[in-house]
């Protein structure tokens, strides 16, 4: 773990407008005590924030050398009575990454920060700052935007600097979130990038390439790699040095459906066949590239909650590191072969919703709920990635998420609602007992976004054993598999919660910053 920091802010005179802000996050202001000289430790990747709670929050950035990272924090935009923390070495082992978890926050509050790093082997040789800020969860009630969505360079469809790289971004930071939850598939490291792609109208698709890219990753500084590719954009850097995020990871972050029980050993792509220690050097990379706060129990731990005040807690899943092989998902029995949370995550999201006093209890699920999502077939049977099987009563894992909504019923947890993105499209749907096979529940939503930057997929099919039915999706059920983000079905979703009121707003929108489809619900008490 790195060394924690901390500092107390006082209250801010002003908050910074999103012009100014973008403006510094792009082209960081040079501090008059930074050595200028091109031999400087660069910062490729900018900054981020992440996990933020009323008094903490993460801080991350990667320099190119051994250096140490350096903090300035201010509750003003004008960094007046700052401080500046001496933050860990950034070292060749944690890919010249580093991070701060930043105490002393006055909730609600804006923080305003600059990172630098300084050469270890030369000291006073320090790089230009670059610049962000984030707010601090309230105590109080006050509006609440989170954005969320999902599958970043997918399908080959890398950044095209003619297209304007990952635009999504953009069009998600003139929303000025307080808060991003990116659902999973970050990096796609199963997916390599050609420099060129054709496409239907005779046009080329030209991707910027790296070397990391160019196969599917295996050692731990391909999937690194990963990573410093995505965060090469200008955009993602931007938003992230603006926006404080929730991460949590897919399939694709390890490789494409994987589960502990898979084998490698027919697949050419691979020449190490090891799943265990490729999702050890994946998972290694995530908390090496990502500001996710360390669980001190138990440091390889990707779920975690976090409450954002009394209007919204918010429950981040990890559907992939404890799950059983994917089978045909038609077991009448739990079982260990029947696992998706597994025993322990479900225990503790059940104890996690039922101690919560927030209005909205938003469950971040890197796999939908009411979609049918296969896996190929064995012996002549389907077998499933999600939890959806088809028709019929719950078998499979689906087992396991009936025990949970009947556990939410049971104890009255009200104002539960999903969030997604995995199948690259939007839509929304709604679980009533009315409709439903399975009845020992109560009815909510589950709101699916993506992708991010990738191939829009879709629709896949509705699975009634839950009552779903898909209220929207955002293309139509002859779409042409894996379009380009040229075709601008690229995806976001938003959460507008409402301080007097307590209303929930649920909104999809899509690249040209259309809102497509919206919700207002009420919250029940």
């Amino acid at each position: 773990m790195n060394p924690t920091n901390s500092t107390n802010l006082t209250n801010p005179t002003n908050l910074m407008n999103r012009r100014t802000f973008l403006t510094l996050a792009c082209a960081p202001a040079v501090m008059s005590r930074v050595l200028a000289d091109s031999d400087a430790p660069a910062m490729p990747s900018g900054v981020q924030s992440g996990d933020v709670t009323a008094t903490r929050a993460m801080i991350w950035s990667r320099t190119d050398r051994a250096a140490r990272m350096f903090v300035e924090v201010s509750s003003r935009e004008s960094m007046a009575s700052s401080r500046v923390l001496a933050g860990p070495a950034a070292l060749a082992d944690g890919g010249f990454t580093a991070r701060i978890d930043l105490g002393g926050l006055t909730p609600g509050e804006p923080v305003f920060y600059r990172v630098w790093f300084e050469d270890l082997a030369r000291p006073g040789l320090r790089n230009a700052p670059v610049t962000g800020r984030l707010r601090a969860a309230p105590l109080t009630r006050r509006p609440i935007r989170i954005c969320w969505s999902g599958d970043t360079v997918g399908q080959g469809w890398g950044i095209n600097e003619r297209f304007g790289g990952l635009r999504l971004y953009e069009t998600m930071a003139g929303h000025s979130p307080d808060l991003f939850i990116n659902s999973g598939d970050l990096i796609y490291a199963d997916n390599p990038i050609v420099e060129t792609v054709p496409l239907e109208d005779g046009t080329i698709w030209r991707n910027v390439t790296a070397p990391a890219k160019q196969k599917v990753a295996e050692t731990l500084d391909e999937f690194r790699g990963n990573y410093a590719y995505y965060l090469s954009d200008a955009h993602a850097r931007t938003f992230n040095a603006a926006v404080p995020n929730l991460a949590q990871w897919d399939d694709h972050d390890v490789l494409n459906n994987w589960t502990p029980a898979m084998t490698l050993e027919n697949n050419p792509a691979y020449t190490d066949k090891s799943i265990g220690r490729l999702a050890a050097n994946a998972r290694r990379a995530l908390f090496d590239y990502l500001p996710i706060r360390t669980n001190v129990d138990d440091p390889e731990r990707i779920y975690r909650a976090y409450r954002y005040g009394p209007l919204a807690e918010i429950f981040v899943l990890d559907q992939r590191s404890y799950r059983a092989a994917n089978s045909t998902n038609q077991q009448y029995q739990p079982s260990l072969q029947t696992a998706m949370l597994g025993s322990s995550q479900l225990e503790w999201l059940q104890a996690q919703l039922a101690r919560s006093r927030a209005t909205w209890k938003i469950i971040a699920s890197d796999q939908p709920l009411g979609l049918i999502v296969g896996d190929g077939e064995r012996d002549g049977q389907p077998l499933y990635e999600a939890w959806a099987n088809g028709d019929g009563p719950p078998r499979g894992r689906e087992l396991e998420l009936a025990r949970l909504l009947s556990f939410i019923k049971r104890q009255r947890i009200h104002n539960v609602v999903w969030i997604t993105a995995d199948v690259h499209y939007a839509a929304a749907h709604e679980f009533d007992p009315r409709r439903a096979t399975f009845t020992d529940f109560s009815p909510f939503w589950e709101f699916v976004a993506g992708p991010l930057h990738a191939g829009t997929f879709g629709p896949n099919r509705v699975d009634p054993t839950f009552g779903c039915r898909a209220v929207f999706n955002a293309i139509p059920p002859d779409l042409k598999p894996n379009r380009p983000p040229s075709d601008g079905l690229q995806f976001f979703g938003t959460l507008d919660i409402e301080p007097r009121t307590q209303r929930l707003t649920a909104a999809l929108w899509n690249l040209a910053d259309v809102k497509l489809w919206s919700v207002e619900l009420d919250p029940e008490h």
